[in-house]
């Protein structure tokens, strides 16, 4: 038996892991259908789930692709399949449509069978080229400066991805970018430094606050003992973020305005923007301690839910399958997570731990941003579920991830 197990993982990599993510996008395959399920009329809903279903097998065929690439051969590849990404995602800027309730953005490439969703697979890209610059770097970063690269790297698709505009994948790439330099070894103070204009742009709302933590800004690096020019460089770039904050605001679109105030208030405008978190949380909230069974979720089949096939996924578990099925969920996603964290702590290639890593930051921002925005601690940005939400391309792109990071824990790791 123990033969057995260890040729499952030296193909495989890791079982548990596979098996989690399998079982989570087959569960995603009979949530899809059951959206579908509705007492009013909705085109193109119903059958959704069989083309779910073929994603999810070019899903599992593209990860036992990915299973036989060995990873030097990755890590050479990391350079032409990241400016692959960018020009797709200035093809999808220039040729881009919008899709459901994103009409407005560019997002996707319409191939006539189905649609494209680059900035999905540019994720994965970013990744593989932080992981080459940051596995080359031979001692701790001790300067903003030393930054400078892996920064470039992040801010070039994600601002493309921002010009779509597409605010939720920008997030990931952001939360891709700092789980890849603490995996790399970056000093918290440093990345305090780097991140903090932007907690001075969401603070410059409250002149008293800004002021406050200017006050405290300053006095960290005096501690720190920062070089002068960090100091400069940081103190100008808040008080450059606090100056543009409500110009800012004032240039976002009034239903992107709308998302934020009503992901701090949503009962001001209930029958608007506020409407989307309103449904969900009374779905997943009638849901009870056992839900009201498969098929059977009220609000869903009402279609009150808005997008309950995509992002609001998490919504129809809930009602349908009340707190035991929505903490199972998230007992899955943990799991998951932490055998990506595993297999990262126990390579010996630094480029390999980093694209590990790199995969768990872009996976926890999906289930935070998502669920977190169903029960209405985070603005709604319309960001999938990691293999439960519909969706080609984010489940392809997943699995992929998946095949990386087994084929890591396969020929380095050990789990």
């Amino acid at each position: 038996m123990a033969a057995v197990i260890q040729r499952v993982r030296s193909f495989l990599g890791d079982p548990l892991l596979a098996t989690l993510v399998l079982g989570l996008s087959l569960f995603g395959v009979a949530m899809v259908y059951s959206a579908g399920q509705l007492d009013v009329p909705k085109p193109g809903v119903a059958g959704i789930w069989k083309m779910q279903l073929l994603w999810l097998g070019l899903s599992v065929v593209g990860m036992l692709i990915m299973l036989r690439i060995q990873v030097r051969w990755l890590e050479w590849a990391a350079v032409p399949a990241y400016w692959l990404g960018i020009l797709l995602l200035v093809a999808t800027l220039i040729i881009g449509t919008g899709r459901g309730t994103a009409q407005g953005t560019k997002s996707w490439i319409d191939l006539g069978p189905v649609m494209l969703q680059p900035s999905q697979f540019a994720n994965l890209a970013t990744i593989l080229m932080l992981g080459r610059v940051m596995g080359g770097w031979r001692e701790t970063p001790s300067s903003l400066w030393t930054l400078w690269k892996p920064v470039a790297i992040v801010l070039l698709p994600m601002g493309l991805v921002m010009a779509q505009p597409d605010l939720g994948t920008a997030m990931v790439f952001a939360a891709i970018l700092i789980a890849t330099l603490y995996w790399a070894g970056t000093p918290l103070g440093l990345m305090f430094m780097l991140l903090s204009p932007a907690l001075g742009l969401f603070l410059a709302f409250q002149g008293w606050l800004f002021s406050a933590y200017m006050i405290v800004l300053i006095a960290f690096l005096y501690f720190y003992r920062a070089y002068l020019w960090e100091s400069v460089v940081v103190v100008a770039a808040n008080l450059a973020a606090g100056t543009i904050a409500v110009p800012l605001w004032n240039s976002l679109e009034p239903y992107q305005r709308s998302r934020i105030l009503v992901f701090l208030d949503p009962m001001i405008d209930p029958q608007g923007a506020g409407y989307h978190v309103i449904q969900s949380r009374v779905a997943i909230g009638s849901g009870g301690l056992f839900g009201k069974g498969f098929t059977l979720g009220t609000q869903k089949r009402l279609a009150f839910l808005p997008e309950q096939h995509t992002d609001f996924i998490f919504s129809v578990i809930g009602e349908e399958f009340g707190f035991v099925g929505t903490f199972t969920i998230l007992i899955a996603f943990a799991v998951v997570l932490w055998r990506l964290a595993r297999i990262a702590e126990r390579v010996a290639d630094p480029f390999a731990g980093i694209v590990v890593f790199g995969i768990f930051g872009a996976w926890f921002a999906h289930v935070m941003v998502n669920i977190g925005m169903t029960v209405g601690v985070m603005p709604i940005t319309g960001i999938p579920l990691p293999f439960l939400s519909y969706g080609g391309s984010f489940l392809l792109a997943s699995f992929l991830a998946l095949g990386l990071a087994q084929r890591i824990a396969a020929e380095q790791g050990r789990i």
